[in-house]
């Protein structure tokens, strides 16, 4: 599995349609999708899953009239029940011969551990982008989602016992059985396990909202800077794992800090609202905001990891009402490896 920052072919994303995940929010969270999708077609192709044609029309009038470059935006109709396309999309693979050089992996999908049953459905969305691409399909038999990894396209993972150790994902295996299934379909060799992820967080901890790989050996890790926090501990701990833990080839890991925006709520509930659920783009980073404080300390920070690349802060109180944000509902493509 290629890291994230690599050349892609592409992105996926899924149009956002559904009222009863989005309720009052569904227009608001269409107009964050428009925005990311504006600015991502601006660096990269685009592809957009879709319900039918009259969808297909009807989100192309709407990026038109956002400004999108259309040229390298295109659409595969594919009903989805929600977007977070990260988790039940595609995984893909690569290798530098053969004549199939890129593939897919499909974990299997049960809705963050049967939290939401009609959720279930997006499972087969993964078959369907790889019959479209016409690339290898590896049915891996895993529960689990795409959000739950992080690679450095080396051979190290990251992962959170808190997610994929759960017994509502997968009862039968253990650590050693887990690892060996991503050792297969992801030609991983070496793992670091975090804890637990941050509060609000219907996943289980996914560890796209807690630590990122930003190159091969340096990681950007969420922190919670007030002590009273109920996010304090649980990602100190994290923060002390990565401290000591080491890359696939024995080099010391660098370990940057990122802040939280502090407490984002709707109705008095708590949301997983965490800078750390940003997008690498070909040459753009997208970041959530949230209206806080740190929002600019947490842009300064990637601006600085990533000096090539525009780093751009895309608004998204209206997304994590949905629990999740920027990462969770966008999956690269590869580009296919020269030999």
């Amino acid at each position: 599995m290629p890291a994230e920052w690599e050349p892609h072919e592409g992105t996926w994303l899924a149009w956002p349609r559904n009222p009863g995940a989005w309720h009052h929010k569904l227009e608001a969270v269409q107009q964050n999708w428009l925005e990311i999708v504006r600015t991502l077609a601006g660096v990269e192709k685009v592809r957009l899953l879709v319900h039918d044609l009259e969808t297909e029309r009807e989100v192309s009038r709407r990026l038109l009239a956002a400004g999108t470059a259309m040229r390298g935006v295109s659409f595969l109709r594919v009903p989805t029940v929600d977007i977070w396309i990260r988790d039940y999309g595609p995984t893909f693979v690569t290798r530098r011969t053969g004549d199939e050089k890129v593939a897919a992996n499909s974990w299997v999908f049960n809705a963050w551990g049967e939290k939401y049953r009609p959720w279930i459905q997006d499972d087969g969305v993964a078959a369907q982008v790889a019959r479209f691409l016409k690339v290898p399909l590896f049915q891996s038999g895993l529960v689990m989602e795409g959000g739950s990894i992080e690679v450095n396209g080396r051979g190290t993972c990251l992962a959170t016992e808190q997610c994929l150790l759960n017994a509502n994902r997968n009862p039968g295996l253990g650590r050693r059985e887990i690892e060996q299934a991503l050792r297969d379909h992801l030609a991983v060799e070496h793992f670091i396990w975090l804890g637990r992820g941050v509060a609000g967080d219907d996943t289980d901890g996914h560890i796209d909202n807690l630590a990122r790989f930003v190159n091969e050996t340096t990681v950007v890790c969420a922190v919670e800077e007030d002590p009273a926090d109920e996010n304090y501990l649980p990602l100190q701990e994290n923060y002390e794992r990565l401290q000591g833990a080491t890359a696939q080839g024995g080099e010391k890991l660098t370990v940057v800090t990122l802040p939280l925006p502090g407490r984002v709520e709707d109705d008095g509930v708590r949301l997983p609202a965490s800078y750390a659920n940003f997008y690498i783009a070909n040459d753009a980073v997208l970041v959530p905001v949230y209206g806080h404080p740190n929002d600019d300390a947490a842009l300064g920070i990637l601006r600085a990891i990533f000096p090539k690349r525009q780093v751009a802060g895309i608004p998204c109180n209206s997304l994590v009402y949905g629990l999740g944000a920027i990462h969770c509902m966008t999956q690269q493509e590869p580009a296919v490896p020269s030999e």
